[in-house]
């Protein structure tokens, strides 16, 4: 076969990088790039490209995303998820729901935002979390990207709040998250992220790397995770 994509729901705790290697191994394909890397505390629709489709990852990219996320309000962490314990604990009884919808209004259109220290992002040829996690301070550049639609739907304090974001790539839901935080005065952090849409891909149509590997009758997907 010249090349197939495949629709992959990303388990929580495996890296991009970790659901290539293994399907990898489940397809027989070599040749296999992913079209935007999920983090690994978050979940749903990973785009693998194989053999000459690897050509068309970069309109896979470009393309609109959609994002289904929870956070909770009154602290930060280091990396603006659950990855690290939370700190600054601030009181958020006073925080309404007007409040938090009246603040995300800002953050739709074009939104200047700041990759997180942990993240992906190259700084000086080096990932800026394998700089972070080295002790080493980390400064990000300043990015514009394009938020068509943040929309609150289930609003607690205390406890997560859950909402839906429908942006472009480059985006990070994190940095989202936190800077809505600061708005507030109170801070915010990620505690759940599930990406459902790439342009005209759905994680409705994506298979686990397990239901990859059974479909395809090839060894177990999660081997060696």
């Amino acid at each position: 076969m010249s090349g197939e994509i495949l629709l992959v729901d990303k388990p929580l705790g495996w890296t991009s990088t970790d659901v290539v290697r293994k399907m990898q191994g489940v397809t027989g394909f070599k040749k296999i790039g992913h079209a935007g890397t999920l983090d690994p505390l978050a979940t749903g629709l990973l785009i693998l490209c194989t053999g000459k489709k690897t050509k068309e990852i970069q309109g896979i990219q470009d393309a609109e995303k959609e994002y289904y996320l929870e956070f909770i309000l009154g602290a930060v962490t280091d990396s603006y998820d659950a990855e690290f314990p939370p700190k600054d604990i601030r009181e958020t009884q006073h925080i309404s729901e007007e409040q938090v919808k009246e603040k995300i209004t800002g953050f739709t259109g074009t939104v200047t935002q700041f990759p997180p220290s942990y993240s992906a992002v190259k700084i000086g040829g080096k990932r800026a979390y394998n700089l972070a996690r080295a002790g080493k301070e980390v400064k990000t550049e300043a990015r514009e990207v394009q938020v068509r639609e943040f929309e609150l739907l289930q609003f607690s304090n205390p406890g997560p709040s859950k909402a839906v974001v429908r942006c472009s790539k480059g985006t990070y839901i994190r940095s989202l998250v936190h800077d809505l935080g600061q708005t507030l005065e109170c801070g915010a952090y990620l505690t759940g992220l599930r990406r459902t849409k790439i342009g005209d891909y759905f994680v409705e149509q994506a298979k686990t790397p397990e239901e990859w590997s059974k479909l395809l009758n090839r060894k177990p997907a999660n081997e060696g995770i």
